[in-house]
């Protein structure tokens, strides 16, 4: 077997009584790499370590996903202006959390005759939180539902926002300032 020390040196190839003996003078394990190659590679390091090594990345990995979820916000065709407002602010906490929002609405009965109020409402709706998060699929007629997706906004769109209103507000404290000095 090919035998590869603790330092990660190749050794060369050797018997497996050999490997064994080195391990042991190493107060190590002796571990099977690539049993599959010709000859099996073999490394000499502590198993132990090695596993719990192995264990803390994948937790630390697990820590850096992120996952989201989808909620989901009911609107009626006819709701209030004060109603609308509130329900936007849930639905901003849910894009700052990070969660992807579906927007439905369903008619029912004589309401099918108001599916282009019904549209109008959702985007209304949508300009409502356009800070937090973007359309990511338009509002689509299904039946007698219809929902749209509308996704948080990436870092990048957020820094890019915050930038544009930096420059926003450098740019009419600049025209303030030209204005009182034109004043004066």
């Amino acid at each position: 077997m090919r035998l590869i020390d603790a330092e990660g040196n190749q050794v060369g190839i050797v018997s497996i009584q050999e490997a064994m003996e080195k391990a042991h003078e190493a107060d190590m394990d002796l571990v099977n790499i690539s049993p599959n190659a010709a000859p099996p590679v073999c490394r000499i390091m502590d198993y132990g370590k090695y596993r719990y090594d192995q264990q803390k990345k994948e937790k630390e990995a697990k820590k850096r996903q992120k996952t989201t979820e989808v909620k989901e916000m009911r609107l009626g065709i006819f709701t209030e202006e004060h109603d609308l407002d509130t329900k936007a602010t849930l639905v901003s906490k849910f894009l700052a959390g990070g969660d992807k929002v579906k927007i439905s609405m369903r008619f029912r009965g004589r309401e099918m005759g108001y599916v282009n109020k019904g549209r109008e409402t959702m985007l209304a709706f949508c300009d409502m939180v356009k800070e937090y998060g973007n359309i990511e699929k338009q509002p689509i007629l299904e039946g007698r539902n219809m929902s749209m997706v509308i996704a948080p906004k990436s870092e990048k769109e957020k820094q890019k926002a915050a930038k544009a209103a930096k420059e926003a507000a450098k740019k009419a404290e600049m025209e303030a300032a030209a204005q009182t000095q034109s004043d004066n």
